[in-house]
């Protein structure tokens, strides 16, 4: 891995250097748009809307659309002034219990490594946090952006997750939470009941994304020159109007035989 930032965990007078790298990676199969006759890449230009001239990078600033048709033009002055930390800063701000994070909040997660001689303090850190139940609360500027983030431990290592902050999560608001529905008492036991027939230890590696090795197989068989062979889809009927409680206990049934 390659780091990609550089700093220091910062809480009451203690200082950790650390490196920065990202712990997630997406494994989709990318994709260029090209000509389907000669398979060239499609570029783009950027061009200016007003005169129709293309623009060059030096060239682009950021604007801010206000309506009607009226744009604020923002330079790299306006930003040098505006309030925000350092960026070489991973500021903790306090230590709360892990469960009193909403996962909603979790945006990127990065994998926090020692700099030079910041082993011992590194170490001391993640084993407080251990020892304590609790993860930091911390503040970080990543990208020219201030954000909210938390410092946890996983598998050895401090982990660092960026967080929305709480004005950019939706509230959800449908109709049907203002309906006065009753579930009735032997319902709500078989669906328990279903619950706990499916039940176990959650083990990521278990399941696999089959839409993208079917896909890499399209792709092989295409560099290969073979024929891609789909198996046929068996075309369910439409279901049919159950009744609640039987289709509850036959799904128990049916997990439990599964098991």
């Amino acid at each position: 891995m390659r780091a990609i930032w550089k700093g220091a965990v910062s809480f009451g007078l203690v200082s950790i250097a650390v490196k920065l790298y990202s712990a997630t990676e997406e494994k989709d199969i990318r994709f260029h748009q090209v000509h389907r006759e000669d398979g060239g890449r499609i570029k783009y230009k950027r061009t200016c809307s007003i005169d129709g001239e293309e623009v060059t990078y030096d060239d682009i600033a950021k604007g801010y659309d206000i309506g009607g048709g009226e744009m604020v033009i923002l330079t790299d002055e306006d930003f040098a002034d505006l309030p925000l930390s350092t960026s070489r800063a991973i500021d903790v701000l306090e230590f709360v219990p892990a469960d009193q994070v909403d996962p909603i909040l979790y945006n990127k997660a990065y994998f926090l490594e020692p700099d030079g001689s910041a082993t011992k303090p590194y170490v001391l850190l993640r084993d407080a946090l251990l020892d304590s139940e609790r993860v930091a609360i911390v503040k970080v500027a990543l990208r020219q952006r201030e954000q909210l983030a938390t410092l946890r431990v996983r598998e050895g290592v401090l982990l660092l997750n960026t967080m929305l902050w709480p004005d950019e999560v939706r509230r959800p608001d449908f109709g049907f939470l203002d309906e006065d529905l009753k579930v009735r008492p032997p319902e709500l036991a078989m669906a328990s009941s279903l619950i706990d027939s499916m039940t176990g230890d959650f083990e990521p590696d278990v399941f696999t994304d089959d839409y993208r090795a079917a896909l890499q197989e399209v792709i092989d068989a295409k560099v290969e020159g073979r024929e891609v062979v789909q198996p046929e889809e068996v075309e369910e009927a439409p279901a049919a109007a159950v009744d609640l409680m039987a289709a509850l206990k036959a799904s128990v049934e049916r997990a439990r035989s599964a098991r």
